[in-house]
C-alpha cells in the first residue's frame, strides 16, 4: 500500500452581527424562531426591487482582515453568482468574485488567499413526505466567507485554524461564530497525492480535489477529513480515480456521502451586479487603516505573548483565559485590585480562578452575575494568603462561601483575619457543626471521607473563614470516630 498525505483547504463562512441584513433594511436576527418575519421584497426577490449595501457588514469584515494582517482592497464590487435553488429566489447569489475586500493574510501560520463578502441564502426545510419549505429570515444576512491556501496537511491541524478564526471573530466583536446555531460553518476541499510526489516537489501536481460541504462542529471537521484521507485512498489502492464533487457529512453513518458534481467558477457565471455601486475604500475615511485599527482589541495571538511574559502564566492557563471570556475578565479585574502584582499573587489569582470558581460556578450559576464583586472577593483572598493571615485550605473555603452566600469575602472573614489556631477555642464550633450535620456524620462513619471536607468547610463558615482548616480536621477526625 502507497503512502498518500493530504492537500487540504478551508472555505468558512461566518454571519456577521449588524442591525440589518446585508442588502436591505429588514432585521439580522439569528434567534428569531418564527419562519418568514424579517423578510421584505429585496430579501424574497420582488421585481423591481433594489438592495443597497450595508456599510458595518463592510467595516467588520475590513477589521477581520487588518486583524490576520491581509491586504485592504482599495477598489472593490459585488457580482452575481448565478446558479438555481429553492433558497435563492433570485436565481443568484450576491457575492464577490473578481475583487474581493481582503486578500492575503495568515493565521495560525495558515496562509489566507482571501476574505470576502457576500449574502446568506435562505433555510430549506425538508419535511417527512415529499416536499419541503423555505424560510426567507436568513435570506440576505450577511455573510463572510474566508479562504485559506491549500496548505493544510492535517485533520488537527484544519480545527485548530477554525478554532482560532472563531475566537478572532468574537475578540473583534463580528460575529458570534457559534457552529450549533449555524453562525459560522466550516467547508473543507481534499485531496490526496503519493507521498513520493510530495518529497520530490512540492509543486508536483495535486490529486483530484473533493469538497465537504457545512460541517457544524471542530469535531465533526476532523472526523470527515479523516474518513475522507481513507476513503480517497482505498479509491486509488483499488486502481480507481477520485472523482471531483461535493459531499456531505452523515452523523449517524460517520462517513461522507456525494451529493453532486463539483461546480467550478466558470459555471457560475459570474458578472459585477449592475444595481450596486463600485467601492473606492480610500475614500471612506471612516474605513482607513489609522480608524479601524482603533476598533481592533488585543487578540488572542498577542494575549498569548503578553500572559507568558507578563506574568509567566503556563500555555494551559493562559489558554484558558483566552477561550473563557469571562473568566478573563475576572482574572484582569482580580490582578487590578491586588496590593502586589508580584508573580506569587498572579500564580494564585489564576490558580483559585481555574480550579475553584470554574468548578464551582457550575453549582452555582448565578455566580458570576457580579464579576465585579467576584474580582474583589479573589483579591482579598489572596492578598490574605501572601500575608498569612489565612491558610490556602481556608482560603478555598471562604471562596467558595462567597459563592454560596453572595456575601462578600471581608463579610465572611469579618473585620479581624487573624487565623485561629488555638484547639479549645475550635472545639465549640466543631461541636455545633457536628450536631447540626448529623446525616453527614453518618455518611462520614459509613465511609465517605468527602463527608469530612463538607464539615470543615462548614466550620470554616461557622468561624468566618478564621479557623486553621488543618486543625479542623484534627478535632473533626477525633471526634468522628
Amino acid at each position: 500500500m502507497k503512502d498518500y498525505v493530504p492537500t487540504i483547504g478551508l472555505e468558512i463562512h461566518a454571519e456577521l452581527k449588524t442591525k440589518t441584513k446585508m442588502f436591505c433594511n429588514s432585521l439580522n436576527d439569528s434567534e428569531e424562531k418564527r419562519p418568514n418575519v424579517n423578510i421584505c421584497e429585496v430579501c424574497v426577490a420582488e421585481p423591481g426591487a433594489l438592495p443597497t449595501i450595508n456599510k458595518q457588514a463592510v467595516k467588520n469584515v475590513l477589521k477581520i482582515g487588518l486583524a490576520l494582517s491581509g491586504k485592504i482592497a482599495d477598489f472593490t464590487e459585488f457580482d452575481r453568482k448565478n446558479y438555481f435553488y429553492p433558497d435563492i429566489p433570485k436565481g443568484y447569489q450576491i457575492s464577490q468574485y473578481k475583487y474581493p475586500l481582503v486578500q492575503g493574510g495568515s493565521l495560525n501560520g495558515i496562509a489566507v488567499t482571501r476574505i470576502h463578502l457576500e449574502e446568506d441564502t435562505a433555510k430549506s426545510m425538508h419535511q417527512e413526505g415529499d416536499f419541503s419549505l423555505v424560510d426567507f429570515n436568513r435570506a440576505g444576512v450577511p455573510l463572510m466567507e474566508l479562504v485559506t491556501e491549500p496548505v493544510i496537511k492535517s485533520a488537527t491541524e484544519a480545527s485548530d485554524f477554525a478554532r482560532e478564526l472563531q475566537m478572532v471573530l468574537r475578540y473583534l466583536g463580528i460575529s458570534d461564530a457559534d457552529m450549533e446555531k449555524g453562525n459560522m460553518r466550516v467547508e473543507v476541499n481534499i485531496s490526496i497525492r503519493p507521498s513520493k510526489d510530495e518529497a520530490k516537489n512540492s509543486s508536483a501536481k495535486l490529486g483530484t480535489k473533493v469538497e465537504i460541504k457545512n460541517l457544524n462542529s471542530f469535531k465533526t471537521v476532523e472526523k470527515a477529513i479523516e474518513y475522507e484521507i481513507k476513503r480517497q485512498t482505498k479509491v486509488l489502492e483499488e486502481g480507481s480515480k477520485v472523482i471531483q464533487e461535493t459531499r456531505g457529512w452523515n452523523e449517524i453513518k460517520q462517513e461522507t456521502f456525494s451529493q453532486r458534481i463539483k461546480e467550478d467558477s466558470h459555471d457560475y457565471r459570474y458578472f459585477p451586479d449592475p444595481d450596486l455601486p463600485k467601492l473606492f475604500i480610500s475614500h471612506i475615511p471612516e474605513f482607513s487603516e489609522t480608524e479601524l485599527r482603533k476598533e481592533i482589541p488585543e487578540l488572542p495571538k498577542e494575549k498569548r505573548v503578553r500572559y507568558r511574559e507578563r506574568y509567566n502564566l503556563t500555555e494551559d492557563d493562559a489558554e484558558f483565559f483566552i477561550r473563557n471570556g469571562d473568566f478573563d475578565e475576572v482574572f484582569k479585574l482580580s490582578l487590578d485590585r491586588l496590593k502586589d502584582n508580584d508573580e506569587k499573587s498572579v500564580k494564585l489569582v489564576s490558580n483559585y480562578i481555574i480550579s475553584d470558581l470554574a468548578g464551582a460556578v457550575k453549582e452555582f450559576p448565578g455566580a458570576m452575575s457580579n464579576k465585579t464583586k467576584v474580582a474583589e472577593d479573589i483579591a482579598l483572598i489572596v492578598d490574605m494568603i501572601v500575608t498569612g493571615k489565612i491558610s490556602s485550605r481556608g482560603a478555598k473555603d471562604i471562596l467558595r462561601a462567597t459563592l454560596e452566600t453572595n456575601k462578600t469575602a471581608k463579610e465572611i472573614v469579618g473585620t479581624s483575619v487573624s487565623q485561629i489556631n488555638d484547639e479549645k477555642d475550635l472545639l465549640d464550633i466543631v461541636i455545633r457543626v457536628i450536631g447540626a450535620n448529623k446525616s453527614v456524620v453518618d455518611e462520614y462513619k459509613k465511609g465517605k471521607i468527602a463527608s469530612l471536607q463538607y464539615l470543615i468547610g462548614q466550620s470554616m463558615k461557622e468561624s468566618h473563614g478564621k479557623a486553621n482548616p488543618e486543625i479542623l480536621r484534627k478535632i473533626l477526625t477525633s471526634k468522628l470516630v
